[in-house]
């Protein structure tokens, strides 16, 4: 019997926190199975995946869509047969804890974001379906707070209540980042994740234009609402000096950093970011590139205490930086070795993903 379960309706596989949470069992010698949308090629190192869409479960989880992912979230809890099942789409939570509970598995809720919080952020949540969307977050984190475990992604998300609530921040799995090493000949900066307007998308599609000598890699996954935009500036000259990569698993997404020369996090002060800390930021340190940031309170903490990057957030203030260093890499190289160095004093990431395995452990053991 595989011993836990991650299971999701919604996400990749190629998610980034599904790996980091899933290696980290793994490297303590528990079994992992895998229940996501995606392909094999992208699930962690040696987990047993099976996809949500497509393949085995094509017919008993439903398509693509919404009424697709409604399915799913009835259906998935009862393809699993393992101890523990860890839940990441909130929206499947209430099957999986009545699964879980007639089937005496034991339930970790991991809350990856503020729910009601994100909601402000999508375009999309207003009207009849942001009046659904709003309970089905609020259900979810009422019934996250009753898990047997709760593992949220910082100090700020909720639930608050939990009967046990473990804080597990998305810091830097080492083991599947690839270090910048030294820079490429032509000045180079990257991105990775979520493509869209509110991470940023406009501001460094506008940087490229105004950086005509620089290279630019985005890694991630175009929101639909800004494909478009996306469009419209790959026929502009910009476009050609600009390499547009969709996701990515983890491990091929940070090889695209060797070489790279800065990492960009631009995220828009909405109520979702506003208190947060990227996961990119504390990976842009530990592989060695000088991450750019807007102004949001506890990026501009991370970046003060490090002293490793910037912070700005208007498109001409970060040209006008990129062409600096383009003149004089000497500074950038100087909170390059900065950020690693702090990075390796500041962030113990192994500590944190062994206290999760070991949460877990406990739970496999109590489980009947």
């Amino acid at each position: 019997m595989t011993q836990v379960s991650v299971i999701t309706s919604a996400h990749s596989v190629a998610d980034a926190r599904l790996h980091r949470l899933t290696s980290a069992l793994i490297r303590a010698n528990i079994s992992v199975e895998i229940i996501a949308l995606g392909n094999e090629k992208n699930a962690p190192a040696g987990s047993q995946f099976h996809a949500a869409v497509g393949g085995q479960f094509h017919a008993a989880v439903g398509g693509h869509g919404f009424f697709g992912r409604i399915w799913r979230d009835l259906v998935i809890p009862f393809k699993t047969d393992s101890k523990v099942i860890i839940v990441l789409a909130p929206d499947l939570l209430p099957m999986a804890k009545l699964v879980s509970k007639l089937r005496g598995q034991k339930i970790v809720a991991d809350v990856y974001e503020d729910y009601m919080q994100l909601l402000r952020d999508r375009a999309w949540a207003t009207g009849p379906t942001g009046v659904i969307a709003k309970f089905v977050a609020k259900t979810a984190t009422k019934i996250a707070a009753g898990c047997d475990l709760t593992t949220v992604a910082d100090t700020q998300v909720p639930p608050f209540n939990a009967k046990d609530r473990l804080v597990v921040r998305n810091l830097p799995d080492l083991k599947v980042l690839t270090q910048s090493g030294e820079l490429s000949p032509q000045p180079r900066a990257i991105y990775i994740g979520d493509l869209r307007a509110s991470r940023g998308l406009k501001t460094m599609l506008e940087v490229a234009k105004l950086s005509p000598n620089w290279r630019f890699d985005f890694v991630g996954q175009v929101a639909p609402a800004d494909q478009a935009l996306v469009d419209d500036f790959l026929l502009t000259p910009a476009g050609a000096g600009t390499t547009f990569h969709g996701r990515q698993s983890p491990a091929n997404s940070w090889k695209l950093a060797a070489g790279a020369w800065v990492g960009f996090s631009l995220l828009e002060a909405t109520p979702a970011f506003v208190e947060a800390v990227p996961s990119k930021l504390y990976e842009y340190l530990a592989v060695g590139l000088a991450p750019i940031s807007t102004p949001l309170p506890r990026c501009v903490e991370l970046i003060e205490q490090s002293q490793a990057g910037i912070i700005a957030a208007d498109p001409v203030a970060i040209a006008q930086q990129l062409a600096k260093w383009e003149s004089d890499p000497k500074p950038l190289i100087e909170l390059r070795e900065r950020g690693r160095v702090w990075a390796s004093h500041n962030l113990d990431s192994e500590a944190e993903y062994a206290a999760f395995a070991r949460r877990i452990e406990s739970l496999i053991q109590r489980s009947r």
